[in-house]
């Protein structure tokens, strides 16, 4: 059974109060970052990709590859309903846009070019529309709690 995503709705004011200058172009105006540019395009760490603008958990280390194209690639979402797809047809190109599902952020888009010993999808995301949280950071915070 689907997990059903609670949308989270809040008007342009709210998310451009709650959100830096950058994010809030890429996230809610449906920006791009320039290649290569990005904090996370070369992040090799073990973790979670959570949406800036909500922290909903969108895509893992597990699923990352060097695609390179200069944005985090990923082969398929942690939780298939935590993204949306959208037809985009700006710029004069059909392709599939990806949102969150929780808040509708634009994430980036989605190609038919990935890995195909997986599921040959190319989840090519802006860095600025994820925050990271390592699997790193969550040991030692355990560790100091025991």
């Amino acid at each position: 059974m689907k997990k059903v995503v609670e949308k989270i709705q809040k008007t342009a004011a709210e998310w451009q109060r709650e959100l830096d200058p950058e994010t809030y172009r890429v996230c809610r105006q449906k920006g791009t970052e320039r290649a290569f540019t990005g904090r996370y395009w070369d992040n090799t760490e073990t973790g979670i990709y959570k949406c800036a603008a909500c922290g909903e958990v969108l895509f893992t280390s597990e699923t990352k590859f060097d695609a390179g194209c200069g944005w985090p690639s990923f082969y398929a979402p942690a939780q298939e309903e935590n993204v949306a797809e959208v037809m985009d047809t700006s710029h004069g190109m059909v392709r599939t846009e990806v949102v969150c599902s929780r808040c509708d952020s634009h994430l980036g888009h989605v190609f038919p070019d990935g890995p195909r010993e997986t599921t040959g999808l190319r989840y090519c995301i802006n860095s600025v529309s994820l925050a990271f949280e390592s699997q790193a950071q969550d040991e030692q915070a355990i560790e100091s709690k025991s």
